[in-house]
């Protein structure tokens, strides 16, 4: 396993951590001053979310990779499946905006079962599907599709993917050398099979996030711990990801509405680079 203590090179910022994927939160940094302050204190990535980009996906890429650093990834894809699924054309324009941003990962958020169905298998084939039709779109923009299983928490509403296990199954139903697999610490911290599903997940880990799940959570949505702060076993979880091969940046993306994002978008960013040196 990587070892971090004297360097943190591999550390990424997903910008969820300042609060800027929901309106109202943080301290309202621009991209360029979010791409600044990280490569002022020496982050490797970072991870951006479609809403802040708008049409700026070219030009932000470039002043990211001018500061020393890469986009990491791009979240999200609309929803696939459910009552809230997105358009074919807004799946495209999501793939376009990773290209241009000069990431080759965007994340798959699946969404919820399908309307009239029952269990998850048939929108998990639903989700294949559509994966499926956009697979070769993204890898003619050498875009890969990360599918992130969700906490069950969130099972019929926004994901019909619980588990690595559950993401591996559809990896496998698309069969394509460009969709794999996210795994966040959030989603997957509870799940006792998760060393043996990643045994067979080797080359197929896209992306590794970062946070921790606090004991007394207080909101299943936007109550992420910050590293080290929680009940996760970071070391253990990263060293299975590992194992699977993965040497890409690690993401950290805590959602934390009454707490992180109501501090100095600095303070968060000093915390974050001596948590992931110590606790990671």
């Amino acid at each position: 396993m990587r070892d971090f203590t004297d360097d943190h090179s591999a550390l990424a910022l997903n910008t969820a951590t300042l609060g800027h994927n929901l309106d109202g939160f943080g301290a309202g940094w621009s991209p360029e001053q979010v791409v600044d302050a990280c490569a002022e204190r020496g982050y490797g990535g970072i991870v951006f979310w479609a809403r802040e980009i708008g049409e700026r996906a070219v030009s932000i890429g470039e002043r990211v990779r001018a500061s020393g650093m890469e986009v990491t990834g791009l979240c999200r894809t609309p929803f696939l499946t459910g009552s809230q699924a997105g358009t074919d054309d807004a799946v495209r324009a999501s793939i376009d905006m990773a290209a241009g941003l000069g990431t080759t990962v965007l994340t798959i958020v699946t969404g919820g079962t399908e309307p009239g169905t029952k269990g998850l298998l048939d929108s998990q084939k639903r989700l294949a599907e559509r994966i499926a039709a956009f697979a070769d779109y993204a890898a003619d923009k050498s875009v890969n599709l990360a599918i992130e299983p969700l906490n069950p928490m969130f099972g019929g509403n926004r994901t019909c993917v619980m588990t690595v296990r559950d993401a591996l199954n559809v990896c496998n139903m698309v069969g394509a050398g460009n969709v794999g697999i996210a795994v966040d610490v959030y989603h997957v911290w509870w799940d006792t099979a998760l060393p043996e599903s990643l045994q067979e997940a080797k080359g197929l880990v896209l992306g590794y996030h970062l946070c921790d799940w606090l004991e007394e959570t207080s909101d299943m949505l936007l109550d992420r711990g910050m590293m080290g702060d929680g009940v996760a076993d970071l070391k253990a979880l990263r060293a299975a990801v590992e194992d699977t091969g993965y040497r890409g940046l690690c993401e950290v993306e805590i959602f934390s509405a009454e707490n992180w994002w109501k501090r100095p978008p600095e303070t968060v960013l000093d915390t974050i680079v001596e948590r992931f040196r110590t606790v990671c």
